[in-house]
């Protein structure tokens, strides 16, 4: 059945979440990674594997505000929060030891790999972090 905007088990892309280790995984295919991951860091192929790190693409943006007591003397400047900071969040990130390079991995089906936010946020990585993130 093509996907059209229905949800048949109240997920977006009909995913289904997956427990492993205790960790509870968005799909059957990240937690299928998770576990091909776990044994390339067994065999000291890659090291510090990390799920779901943040990466900070645009940092918090604030603004001023001027303000007086009650006398009319100047009081130190009101910061305000104007916009929030947006964030990557990796499905994996690790330490390639072959080559000593972070490595950061996004598992993605076909649908999601055109997601917009998905894509302005992959080139901002590149941008920022000088990071490309692989799909899988």
């Amino acid at each position: 059945m093509a996907y059209r905007g229905w949800r048949r088990n109240g997920t977006k892309y009909n995913a289904h979440k997956v427990t492993i280790d205790g960790i509870t995984f968005d799909s059957k295919h990240e937690a299928e990674r998770y576990c091909q991951l776990k044994l390339l860091q067994r065999a000291g192929q890659i090291s510090n594997l990390e799920l779901q790190k943040e990466f900070v693409l645009i940092p918090n943006q604030y603004r001023y505000e001027k303000r007086y007591g009650k006398n009319g003397k100047r009081l130190k400047d009101k910061q305000i929060l104007a916009e929030r900071k947006i964030v990557y969040v990796a499905d994996f990130s690790y330490i390639d030891n072959e080559t000593g390079d972070r490595v950061v991995e996004d598992a993605k089906s076909e649908i999601t790999r055109i997601n917009k936010d998905y894509v302005i946020k992959r080139k901002l990585m590149l941008y920022v972090h000088g990071i490309a993130i692989q799909e899988v």
